[in-house]
């Protein structure tokens, strides 16, 4: 709807992770610099913890299309499951057909034929699972048992797990030992800077084909980054319901009066059932609710 109104060619604040529209903090670039030189240097396990809604995802696509001329890979989100539904969904990802009734065993005998054939063209094979703070331990351990297949001279294979603090938590856990150790580097997505907050705006709005004056007053971006603690999502959403509360007003730009009132708009405690004293301390935001 505001598309026009703002002269812009796409969405800038959409929901998907677009990797066109990455926008690269010194967190960023940091952890991807660092999975990308992982990666090439042949590091079994790389890891990645970022709060949900950091970008973590986007930084995950980036990464994959940097290596996608020069790798196989695969990328795997359904992490709820059993270690034969991990299989199969690694192995559809891949191309590769299974039966109902094929056994765990049949399985790695089919991807260890996968990455023989890679190897054998020369091609690294990367493998990213994202939300890896839902993989129950069975599953992990089936991971790891991923990174056995190699050659006396080198990996054949590079995993990049993905996921929330939770996932740090897993790892750090007694049983999670023999994983723990065979994950070469770790890396951190932390929260964007208010200034960086404001680049980031800056950054999407220009990618989008925005040109002109700032769309947002500083006013505004403080609101914003105040509220959205740093989290890109949280920007995301609040920089899209403010630029259509700006169109719905036929105003130009965004000020401190249209940010309080996305503000208000977003705040769950005004549509509980029933009252909650507590909430008065609790600054509540509804995309952050689980």
């Amino acid at each position: 709807m505001f598309l026009k109104f703002f002269g812009l060619r796409q969405q800038p604040f959409g929901f998907s992770p677009d990797p066109s529209f990455l926008y690269l903090s010194s967190a960023h670039r940091e952890a991807l610099a660092s999975l990308s030189y992982g990666i090439e240097a042949g590091c079994g396990f790389l890891a990645l913890i970022a709060k949900t809604g950091t970008g973590k995802t986007t930084v995950l696509f980036h990464l994959l299309e940097k290596f996608r001329s020069s790798a196989r890979t695969a990328f795997l989100f359904q992490t709820q499951c059993t270690s034969r539904e991990f299989m199969r969904f690694l192995l559809a990802d891949l191309g590769c057909e299974t039966d109902d009734d094929q056994d765990l065993a049949r399985m790695h005998e089919r991807f260890n034929n996968q990455l023989l054939q890679e190897a054998r063209a020369g091609k690294r094979f990367i493998i990213v699972i994202d939300e890896a703070q839902n993989l129950d331990a069975s599953v992990l351990e089936t991971v790891r048992l991923l990174s056995d297949f190699e050659t006396s001279r080198a990996k054949l294979l590079q995993i990049v797990l993905a996921g929330q603090p939770e996932f740090a938590d897993k790892l750090a856990s007694h049983g999670m030992a023999q994983l723990r150790q065979r994950v070469t580097l770790l890396n951190r997505l932390a929260p964007l800077s208010p200034e960086e907050t404001k680049d980031y705006i800056e950054h999407r709005l220009r990618v989008a084909g925005y040109v002109g004056g700032p769309l947002f007053t500083s006013e505004a971006l403080a609101i914003i980054a105040d509220f959205a603690e740093g989290i890109p999502r949280n920007i995301n959403n609040f920089c899209f319901k403010a630029l259509s509360l700006a169109c719905t007003s036929q105003q130009k730009t965004v000020d401190a009066t249209i940010a309080e009132e996305v503000l208000a708009d977003l705040d769950i405690s005004q549509h509980l059932s029933e009252p909650n004293t507590s909430l008065s301390q609790v600054k509540l935001k509804f995309w952050q609710l689980r």
